[in-house]
């Protein structure tokens, strides 16, 4: 199991997308959460064995009321952001912490 992503997160922690930092002041005011997400936990790809960090979006539901669950490789997920496509980016990791 991933030691570095139990050391930094553990499910229920809030966390935010570098995203968020191009989202405009409206953007924001229409939705609040924009690029924000709560973990849920890591998870095992069953055929592959990959890692991968499930999280759910706090702006983004279904037609049920449920926020959407997505899941991404957990390697994907703990990366910088690449600073040489996104130079305007402050945020040093892809997502970090609320």
């Amino acid at each position: 199991m991933n030691t570095y992503f139990y050391d930094h997160f553990k499910p229920g922690d809030k966390v935010k997308h570098f995203k968020r930092e191009l989202s405009t002041k409206e953007d924001l005011e229409k939705i609040p959460n924009l690029y924000l997400y709560e973990i849920v936990g890591l998870a095992i790809h069953s055929e592959t064995r990959e890692e991968l960090v499930v999280y759910k979006a706090l702006y983004d539901k279904d037609q049920a009321g449920n926020y959407k669950l997505y899941a991404r490789p957990a390697e994907m997920f703990l990366s910088e952001v690449d600073h040489e496509k996104y130079p305007e980016i402050k945020q040093k990791y892809r997502f970090e912490k609320v």
